[in-house]
């Protein structure tokens, strides 16, 4: 609309100042055309007399011209002020009535006001709105990255040209431990012993180690070093990407050892049934002796056979390869089953061993094969490590939504040290006495993984010479229905 006025304007302007010279210009051509020929036909007196009244009328002319510019010009800036700067006016006190946070009311007063000044306002209104919404949008995105940069888990600090950090979350300060007076790139990585230059990761990004891992106390830290660009794909400054990579080097440490593990357990029975084997070939020996070496020969291969096996199973839990038929069955039967299983191991090492059921406990609803494994592993353990003559009790009650099985000996106990690690994977807080024993340091983690894929669980309190109580929770039928339930 106001392009339209301003292109009005400039043709007005055109079109009164080439009628006005295009008039002039002709009225003065022609008397000079005519003083031309008086000059030819009629005297001199004649020809300054028509001359002076030319000059005289000419005056008259150009001042009517003038008066006429003058008031087209007059009239020209009172339509402006119409139709241009009242509207914008009119615009400006919108705006500060919305910048105050008022509601303002367009077009209502169509009768009164003019309709073009209407659609000016109009269009401003409109325009205002918009511009509200994209800013209302610019903010709520903005918003939204700094509630990411908040909450990520990885740290970012972003620095400028100068080195200056520009923008830092609460992840980055906690994992390097920056302080308030850190405020340069400068001074944050010489602290942490890291020799990098930012001009280079800025100028020289493809030939510049970009990565970095470094140890603060007991945290493993990985540095990632970006140039940042701007619009014009400028370098602007850097970026850093802070990763805790504590928990990777664990898990990658672990799957060290236990390669390193397996390789031992198989390569020691390996060793001793080719010792004994290759010692009965190369002599005759008494049946004695020849019984004493089939049995070592046996025992390790049975050893073996038992390492394999719960290797197997404990890959087929990795891999989601164990069947899980669940079904209702009464826990207090199974716990005295499996005592009748190990009563054999029981009578040999003389221990007293009671069984208390509670009255009443529901029905458990799990794998019972998995479940009677777990239970023979605890029951197992209890009776190796308590030494002759102890004392082992086992409790089946039921709390809440959930049947448990207690048992609780008197036996050598766990090192409080030991207690996280004790469902590791090969782990043993005695490992010499654990393989002599028979132990492969795989029981309880195929205990847990068994007890985790049922919904179960598996606590274990220990103190060192004076016992161990094992605490094992199962889902009852009652809680696994009110379970489906809630989940429609």
């Amino acid at each position: 609309m106001v392009k339209n006025v301003q292109i009005k304007i400039i043709l007005i302007f055109t079109i009164i100042t080439t009628v006005l010279i295009t008039g002039l210009s002709i009225y003065f051509l022609l008397n000079l055309q005519n003083i031309n020929i008086k000059l030819t036909t009629q005297s001199i007196q004649e020809v300054i007399d028509y001359t002076n009244t030319f000059i005289a009328n000419g005056k008259i002319l150009t001042i009517y011209a003038i008066f006429a510019f003058l008031l087209i010009a007059i009239v020209i800036a009172i339509f402006i002020t119409k139709k241009v700067t009242k509207p914008i006016n009119k615009l400006i006190s919108s705006a500060k009535k919305i910048a105050a946070g008022e509601e303002i009311q367009i077009g209502k007063d169509i009768e009164t006001q003019d309709k073009e000044v209407n659609e000016i306002v109009d269009a401003f209104g409109i325009m205002t709105k918009e511009l509200k919404e994209n800013l209302n949008e610019v903010s709520r995105k903005k918003n939204q990255i700094e509630t990411i940069l908040l909450h990520m888990t990885d740290g970012i600090i972003a620095f400028n040209m100068d080195g200056k950090i520009i923008l830092v979350n609460p992840a980055a300060t906690s994992l390097l431990r920056i302080l308030p007076e850190d405020e340069t790139f400068e001074i944050i990585f010489k602290k942490l012993n890291i020799n990098i230059n930012m001009e280079k990761i800025i100028y020289l990004d493809n030939w510049t180690s970009s990565e970095e891992r470094i140890n603060l106390g007991d945290k493993h830290i990985n540095l990632f070093f970006a140039p940042l660009k701007d619009e014009n794909e400028r370098p602007a400054g850097v970026m850093v990407v802070i990763q805790d990579i504590t928990e990777h080097v664990k898990l990658d440490n672990m799957r060290k050892e236990f390669v390193a593990d397996v390789s031992h357990e198989l390569k020691t029975p390996i060793t001793s049934i080719m010792g004994y084997a290759d010692t009965l070939l190369e002599g005759e020996y008494d049946k004695q002796t020849q019984n004493k070496f089939l049995g070592v020969i046996a025992s390790e291969a049975r050893r073996m056979a038992k390492l394999v096996t719960d290797l197997l199973a404990l890959s087929r839990f990795d891999n989601n390869q164990v069947s899980q038929q669940k079904e209702e069955f009464d826990l207090g039967d199974l716990a005295k089953k499996c005592q009748e299983k190990v009563q054999l191991e029981i009578d040999k090492k003389q221990h007293q061993i009671e069984c208390f059921v509670t009255a009443n406990v529901p029905l458990v609803y799990a794998n019972k094969d998995g479940i009677e494994r777990v239970i023979l592993n605890i029951l197992t353990n209890s009776i190796k490590y308590t030494k002759q003559k102890g004392h082992i009790k086992i409790y089946v009650g039921f709390v809440y939504n959930d049947a448990y099985i207690k048992v609780i000996d008197n036996g050598m106990g766990i090192p409080e040290a030991d207690l996280t690690r004790i469902f590791e994977r090969f782990y043993r807080v005695d490992k010499a006495r654990t393989r002599e024993m028979g132990g492969t340091g795989l029981g309880l983690s195929i205990a847990k993984e068994i007890l985790d894929r049922n919904d179960g669980s598996i606590d274990i309190k220990s103190e060192q010479g004076k016992g161990t109580e094992v605490v094992i929770r199962i889902p009852t039928k009652t809680r696994k229905t009110s379970l489906e339930e809630n989940n429609k």
